[in-house]
């Protein structure tokens, strides 16, 4: 039995996870092109504090994360210790496959709603940026139903879905959120996003944004209810699945193991798993990696 069947079967029996942004976003460009590859312009430096008018840009500058998700992202002081650990142990298994397969493009997937998938997404990648001081890009590709950009406090009016609708040239602002972490939130809700995000288009998006970021990161509508995700699956280099530990259905799970490809799955994140005797009542939190 392979350890994503292992893993699979555990979530089957299985219930909270904790999990944590940085701050002060700065707008820069990423420009999709219909004929040729995207341009991405890096982020220029954050305003200098000492500058009357970098101060007062500072200031007008975005929150940092939603305060209902204190305690949740892997940056917030409430945050228990353990949940931290646990993204880091996350972190570092994806170090080791990039190591192994040279690859950086992380597709975070769930079988349903309700599952902890955008959450993982963005602790995954702060982890990424923060512990281990990569450069990272987190993509809000659920079109449909976005939500990054509510968990960092960013406004959504423009992004993914707008650079892809564009006639001709487009650009795509990313949000710096960190020295590290930039973001590409969702856009405006699209009931039928699928001609975007299965086109030239989008490929050429995360292919330009690998070449310019260590990692990305993207979030992905659920695979049991809509095709969106296992069609972006073509697209990246591995994909994470989350699974609501003793909630989900497991036959719900097998189908998104097979729609996905068992090939790209390099693990299982057991969401919302109730302690066992003799741990601490934090560890709620594990990852089996495929052999």
């Amino acid at each position: 039995m392979s350890r994503i069947d292992e893993a699979l079967r555990r979530a089957n029996r299985a219930s909270d996870v904790p999990m944590s942004p940085e701050p002060e976003p700065v707008a820069t460009e990423f420009s999709t092109e219909p004929h040729r590859a995207a341009v991405l312009q890096m982020p220029s430096p954050p305003p200098d504090p000492d500058d009357a008018a970098g101060a007062a840009g500072a200031a007008a500058a975005p929150g940092i994360w939603n305060e209902r998700l204190n305690g949740k992202l892997v940056i917030s002081d409430a945050i228990e210790p353990g949940a931290v650990e646990e993204y880091r142990k996350l972190a570092a298994a994806l170090h080791q496959v990039y190591v192994a397969r040279a690859t950086k493009v992380v597709m975070v997937a769930s079988a349903d709603a309700g599952e902890g998938k955008t959450l993982t997404a963005a602790n995954l990648a702060l982890t990424l940026s923060k512990s281990f001081q990569r450069s990272v890009l987190l993509v809000d590709a659920d079109l449909r139903r976005p939500m990054i950009h509510d968990m960092f406090g960013i406004a959504n009016t423009a992004g993914l879905n707008e650079g892809l609708q564009a006639d001709g040239d487009a650009k795509l602002s990313l949000i710096e959120v960190s020295a590290k972490l930039s973001v590409l939130p969702a856009g405006c809700p699209n009931p039928d996003p699928m001609g975007g995000l299965t086109s030239d288009r989008m490929r050429r998006i995360i292919e330009e944004a690998a070449t310019k970021f260590d990692w990305v990161v993207l979030d992905t509508p659920p695979v049991g209810l809509l095709p969106d995700a296992h069609l972006l699956a073509e697209m990246v280099d591995m994909v994470v699945l989350v699974v609501n530990a003793g909630a989900t259905p497991l036959r719900a799970v097998r189908r998104a193991v097979d729609a996905l490809s068992r090939k790209r799955i390099v693990g299982v994140v057991l969401n919302r798993m109730g302690a066992s005797p003799g741990t601490h009542d934090y560890d709620r939190y594990a990852l089996s990696r495929n052999a």
